[in-house]
């Protein structure tokens, strides 16, 4: 036990140093929360679709390059899709483009589509029963969009931006981590490989500031989730701290951190909704320099929006029996796995030991065994009664007839 405690510790301290996860960058569309990514990874031949949408609006004064006024709406609006797909027990790709961006500038005044975020994940790693597994992907931010450097949104150059992350997550019930409370934490680094790259929109040969090293940051997220039945309940916090700062004509300079708490309504098991907010908890200061050719003045306007409101819809599209599959044929399942659970635990079981940690695991699983197949009968019931009504029903139809 010592030995394991002690192999954590020396991955997660490891993890905090040398690996990120852009999680204010991008939103998460597989297992886990909104921002904050969980370790676990989607089943294999399981392919997950993720619609996401955020908002925020202001009326604003705007300074043009050129000295003039207006006063309009601000908007600062996104709508990104998820693709994820478990390729095997700890492999999982994702594929994720930003489909509709606001930019506050240029013509169109919007981006369609943004930019493309792809993933790499080797995940659910860690001993079998294990209360924490852990988890690293690479990541790889593709510059499809036309606009960039965009007012309220994270940094983002023209440029390839990739970065290397991990996660860490830790279950109350470990064969069944989705029905009890979870914790995850997400940490690391992210670089935007934007040596020469012009932010603003002004001729290149008016505006001459250009990064001469690249941007880095070090990202970061915790989060926590309750499910009930149909409901899952979580709160995150997460944010970054630039290890070094993006040129001055950058309008997302600083360093940020959100609270985010979310509902998420679980109607169908192949379907969730999801309702949350973002509330800005630190970045205050603009670090930005409006007087630098190009760069468009907001007075009184914040760098990073103090809230933004979030909506999702989480489907699963693969494997398609998922829709046949009913909530009974899944608890059935469930008691099928268990019996595979309790005999692995009697043929591992080791002579010589006490047994008493195997003795509690038993007794844990009989309890949610006991909870399950009170559900089961339930439903039985719930389904006969509705058939003696319908029954009732027809033959006071036929009485009358």
């Amino acid at each position: 036990m010592a030995v394991k405690r002690l192999k954590y510790t020396i991955l997660f301290s490891l993890s905090v140093f040398f690996a990120a996860v852009p999680a204010i960058a991008q939103i998460n569309g597989s297992r886990g929360l909104m921002n904050v990514r969980s370790a676990w990874n989607l089943e294999p031949g399981y392919l997950l679709m993720y619609t996401q949408a955020r908002f925020f609006g202001q009326v604003a004064e705007q300074i043009k390059a050129n000295g003039d006024k207006s006063n309009y709406t601000l908007f600062n609006s996104q709508s990104t899709l998820i693709l994820n797909y478990g390729i095997s027990e700890h492999l999982e790709l994702a594929l994720s483009p930003i489909l509709y961006q606001d930019t506050n500038r240029g013509m169109s005044q919007y981006n369609f589509i943004d930019d493309i975020y792809l993933f790499v994940k080797f995940g659910s790693l860690g001993g079998h029963g294990s209360h924490v597994k852990s988890g690293i992907d690479l990541g790889v931010r593709f510059p499809t969009g036309e606009t960039h450097n965009i007012l309220f949104e994270p940094y983002s150059t023209g440029r390839i931006g990739f970065g290397i992350s991990t996660r860490f997550s830790w279950a109350a019930r470990p064969f069944y981590p989705d029905d009890g409370l979870t914790l995850h934490f997400n940490a690391g680094y992210w670089n935007y490989n934007d040596v020469g790259e012009k932010l603003t929109d002004i001729p290149g040969n008016v505006d001459l500031v250009r990064a001469t090293k690249p941007t880095t940051d070090f990202l970061y997220g915790v989060g926590l989730n309750y499910p009930t039945l149909k409901f899952d309940f979580s709160l995150e916090f997460y944010g970054n701290i630039f290890i070094r700062q993006p040129p001055v004509t950058a309008y997302s300079r600083e360093n940020s951190a959100f609270i985010s708490p979310r509902i998420r309504y679980k109607p169908y098991h192949w379907l969730n909704f999801d309702l949350a907010g973002d509330i800005r908890v630190m970045s205050v200061d603009d670090e930005t320099d409006f007087t630098s050719p190009g760069v468009e003045v907001y007075p009184g306007m914040p760098n990073y929006p103090p809230w933004r409101f979030n909506i999702g819809a989480q489907f699963t599209l693969l494997p398609r029996t998922t829709y046949t599959v009913s909530e009974r044929d899944i608890l059935i399942r469930k008691a099928g796995a268990r019996k595979n659970l309790f005999e692995q635990i009697i043929r591992d079981r080791d002579e010589t030991d006490v047994a008493q940690k195997e003795v509690e695991r038993i007794k844990l699983e009989r309890r949610k065994a006991e909870r399950e197949l009170q559900r089961l009968q339930q439903m039985i019931l719930e389904k006969y009664k509705r058939q003696q009504k319908k029954k009732e029903d027809n033959k006071e139809s036929d009485n009358e007839g």
